[in-house]
Formats: C-alpha cells, sequence, structure tokens
C-alpha cells in the first residue's frame, strides 16, 4: 500500500477525501450536525441502514436530500401509512397488453438512497417487505428476484413521540439498522443562521455534486481493509457482552451487534485518515450502533433508565486497551 506525502495509505486518504467533501457540501443544507452526517457516511461506507429518530421538523428528509445530491445517487422517498402495501416499496408486475407479457415496474427500493418517512406507521407486513432488502440486497416479485444496486442505504425515520396509530419496530427490523441517529434540535447560533441561510431560497436547490457516488463500492472495499487488533477486537466483545449480563436489560445486544461494532469502528478510522482501528473509534459509536439492539427491563425504565444511558456506564466500566497494535 503506497503513502503519500501527509504519510497517510493512498487508500485511506481517498476515503477521508471523500467524507470531508461529503461532509462539507451536506452542511450547506444542514447547519451544525456535522457528527450526525459523519456517521450517516459511516453507515454508508459499511453497507449498513439508519434509523433516524426525531421530532418532525428537525430536518430529517433533508439530510436524505443533501446526501444524495453531495455523491450524484438516486434518491426515492416513501411516505409510510397505514395503508402502504409491500408492493407499494417492492414494485410489482403488470401485464402489457401490447407484448401479452408481464413487464416489472420496479418500486422506490429500487434506487440507491431510499428514505423511509415514519416507518412506524407502516403495518407489520409493509415493513417486512424492507427486510428482504435490507439483509440481502435484493427483493423477490412474483417469484423472481432483482439484485439492488449498489451503493444501497435505507434511511427510516419515525417519530419519537407521537405512538396513536403506529406499529412499533420489532426487535428482529431494529436490528437490522446499523445506527440509530437523532439530528436533534439546532443550537441558537446554528438557527439563526439557518434562518438567514433560507431568507431568499433554500440551500438544497443551489446544492451541487460534491464527489462521484459511483466510487462508493470501492471505497467500502477499503474499509474493509482496515485494520482491528485483538485488543481491540476483545474490547468490542467485552462490551458487547456486558450488555448481555447486565441486570438492568432484559435483552442484550445480539452477534449482528458485535459485527456492526467491528465494521463502524473501522469506517471512523479510515473517515479519520487511519488503517487501524482505536478503542476511541469504539467508544465514539457505541451508543448509536447498541442502543437500539438492547430492552430495558421494565421496572428500570420506570426508574429512568434508557439503553442510551446503560451503554454509556458501560463504556467507562468495560476496560479499555492500553496499547493497540496498528499493523
Amino acid at each position: 500500500m503506497t503513502t503519500n506525502q501527509a504519510g497517510k495509505p493512498d487508500d485511506l486518504n481517498s476515503v477521508q477525501v471523500f467524507a470531508d467533501k461529503v461532509i462539507d457540501n451536506v452542511e450547506k443544507v444542514i447547519v451544525g450536525k456535522r457528527q450526525v452526517i459523519e456517521r450517516l457516511l459511516i453507515a454508508l461506507l459499511c453497507e449498513g441502514h439508519v434509523l433516524l429518530e426525531d421530532a418532525p421538523g428537525t430536518g430529517k428528509t433533508m439530510l436524505a436530500r443533501a446526501l444524495a445530491i453531495s455523491t450524484g445517487l438516486e434518491f426515492k422517498r416513501v411516505q409510510c401509512t397505514p395503508d402502504l402495501l409491500p408492493n407499494d416499496i417492492t414494485g410489482v408486475s403488470v401485464f402489457n397488453q401490447k407484448t401479452r407479457e408481464f413487464e416489472f415496474r420496479s418500486g422506490p427500493v429500487l434506487s440507491n438512497i431510499l428514505l423511509a418517512d415514519e416507518i412506524n406507521r407502516a403495518t407489520p407486513r409493509t415493513q417486512s417487505a424492507l427486510l428482504e432488502a435490507m439483509g440481502e440486497g435484493q427483493v423477490t416479485v412474483d417469484g423472481v428476484t432483482y439484485r439492488l444496486p449498489k451503493p444501497f442505504l435505507v434511511m427510516a425515520t419515525q417519530n419519537p413521540i407521537e405512538f396513536e396509530g403506529t406499529f412499533p419496530l420489532p426487535e428482529a427490523q431494529l436490528d437490522r439498522f446499523l445506527l440509530r441517529l437523532s439530528l436533534g434540535y439546532p443550537a441558537p447560533k446554528d438557527e439563526d443562521n439557518m434562518l438567514r441561510m433560507q431568507q431568499l431560497a433554500h440551500p438544497i436547490e443551489s446544492l451541487s455534486e460534491a464527489i462521484e457516488g459511483n466510487r462508493i463500492v470501492s471505497l467500502q472495499s477499503k474499509v474493509r481493509e482496515v485494520h482491528v487488533a485483538a485488543s481491540v477486537r476483545r474490547y468490542i466483545l467485552n462490551l458487547v457482552n456486558a450488555t448481555r449480563t447486565n441486570p438492568a436489560l432484559g435483552l442484550g445486544a445480539s452477534p449482528r451487534g458485535s459485527l456492526a461494532l467491528f465494521r463502524t469502528a473501522q469506517a471512523r478510522a479510515a473517515v479519520d485518515g487511519r488503517n487501524f482501528a482505536l478503542p476511541d473509534d469504539v467508544k465514539s459509536i457505541a451508543v448509536a450502533c447498541l442502543a437500539h439492539r438492547m430492552v430495558v427491563n421494565p421496572e428500570n425504565a420506570m426508574g429512568g433508565e434508557t439503553t442510551e444511558t446503560i451503554v454509556q456506564e458501560l463504556l467507562k466500566q468495560v476496560e479499555v486497551p492500553i496499547s493497540v497494535d496498528q499493523l
């Protein structure tokens, strides 16, 4: 592996350049949320999917659109409602009277970035239509399998406040999401910048492509080459195992959670221009990666404990490796 003048591997320097360009471009629309944008890119580089859980009007849709424009990827949006059918997402075969044959008309899932808005308003049957796409990278309609384009990212949103008329996501589907993120309300200074920026027109209208999206597949392969030392792997396993033995939790993180933390640590290192992962990479992404895969016991939930606070407490308790073998 060759290195550049800054002493960084060329392959991973390209990942860092990609991330910086996209983040800077998206920040022209989404102000003051650099960490969230970075984590969204980490999910994309890990071939994972993201659950955005936030109040209405915080910029979830704009974030998805800005990412799609910045990368030049095809973007589709689905507004989930109780009457949404699985075929509305995957597509349907329609009989062509001219050719006397059935033709497949693809649904919005056959795109690069799919925004499933308010996913918890769709019925469980429709929610499950996303499972094959998210887990296998394909959909099956009328017995025919269609591969999804690469890269492929599902961004699902849900409102954590309104529960009337919703269908909570089961643990099996929550576990399919690599990260759970929240934009939150902007700081007063950032909100003032937002008001100023949108005085004449929305900045999304003038946003342009920052980098070629067809490069992302090769960057995803480079991220997997990031070295994770045995001590860092043990740290990941000890942290995940601690969720399974914690008395406040009825359900700990699954093996898929361990793998997710491993992959996101690699991507976090690559975005930072390193070819080796550090315990700090694991710590920085642990809450977003693990909290939604866990269930708090009812009595502990009544006491105010959440999966987020429990992961934060475990990060203080689990011993961090002192040294890391970089190569």
